[in-house]
């Protein structure tokens, strides 16, 4: 008898066992000492991948230096201006206000973004192994999950802020007052907390048994039901009905927002102002839009539908380049933070 196992390069090799009590003993000494058998008499059923390998977006030699450049690039530029935008808002106080303090909170959510995922990709870009343990695949899958949810909850906050600024400037002081802004923060950090545990403690219940390889660059939710040894209908039920009510749910409502703001905007009797207005709503709504779509088209569908090589050019939308132009199109087109900019350097004059 002939019976498969994961070596620690993550690929299948055989072993021949001639008897029942043979292939036990060895499945139980090839094992790590938290892993055991499905199935075997007085066991629970426990999965048996302990390491995944991640492939990145392409196993092509020659494209490894260009992609570690064009990442590492990206990160840096995120980081960075993530980083300035939290600095300028906490050490001015011309920014302690509402639109500000819901910035500060995205600014936060794309550095965890960035963060969970890049550094090990760029790590993958120079090793040959590309392994990743199963806890520290769980921990990105929810760290990751957690910046989704709060980031699609965020945008929806924020048009809504600005619908209040806009369309009702006389009330925008009691509509969004201090104990407005923080409990919309709280929903925030509460909607994102419950979703990424939803989904990533129903992932930890399926049972992965080989093959082990992600076709991704990182742990996310598709691709890791894609290699379970269990059943995933729960599991695409829960994604369905979060893309359903939480992606589209609040696109709708940001939507909403953004139509009242430009009707608002048409009441503008100066075409100078109409312009800058316009030029702000659409670089906004571009940014919006962009995010919700692939995060809509790539959750919405079974397991079963992907295609990895085409959808995981679309994360890179939603995971590196959302988070990378967010500080640009939010915050660093906006005069007040370029001058709280300005007097953070150590000579403004220059």
């Amino acid at each position: 008898m002939k019976i498969g196992h994961l070596n620690p390069i993550g690929t299948f090799e055989y072993l021949s066992l001639s008897c029942p009590v043979q292939v036990l003993e060895t499945f139980q000494k090839l094992l790590p000492s938290s892993a055991t058998i499905s199935g075997a008499p007085g066991m629970k059923n426990q999965s048996i991948v302990t390491t995944f390998i991640i492939l990145g977006l392409s196993s092509k030699p020659q494209l490894q230096v260009p992609l570690f450049i064009l990442f590492l690039s990206i990160y840096i530029i995120a980081l960075l201006g993530n980083l300035v935008i939290i600095a300028a808002i906490l050490s001015s106080s011309k920014l302690h206000r509402p639109m500000y303090f819901f910035l500060l909170h995205l600014a936060v959510v794309d550095i965890i973004c960035t963060s969970t995922i890049i550094p090990r990709m760029l790590g993958n870009l120079v090793v040959v192994s590309k392994s990743i343990s199963y806890p520290r695949c769980m921990a990105q899958l929810y760290f990751f999950t957690w910046s989704l949810g709060a980031e699609m909850v965020l945008f929806t906050v924020m048009a809504y802020d600005r619908y209040a600024a806009i369309c009702h400037p006389l009330r925008y002081s009691i509509m969004m007052n201090k104990t407005v802004s923080v409990g919309l923060s709280a929903l925030v950090i509460v909607i994102a907390v419950v979703n990424s545990w939803v989904h990533t403690g129903l992932v930890l219940r399926l049972s992965f048994c080989g093959p082990n390889v992600i076709n991704h660059f990182f742990c996310e939710i598709p691709s890791l039901l894609a290699l379970s040894c269990t059943s995933v209908h729960l599991n695409e039920v829960m994604v369905f009905m979060a893309d359903i009510f939480l992606a589209m749910g609040d696109f709708l409502l940001t939507c909403v927002s953004y139509y009242f703001i430009v009707r608002a905007i048409l009441r503008i009797k100066t075409a100078e102002g109409k312009r800058k207005a316009f030029s702000t709503c659409s670089s906004h709504l571009i940014v919006v839009s962009l995010y919700y779509s692939t995060v809509i088209y790539t959750y919405i569908r079974p397991a079963s539908s992907y295609s990895f090589d085409r959808d995981k050019m679309i994360a890179t939308l939603y995971t590196l380049v959302t988070p990378t132009l967010n500080p640009i199109v939010y915050t660093l087109r906006n005069k007040d933070v370029k001058m709280a900019i300005k007097k953070m350097l150590p000579y403004p004059g220059k």
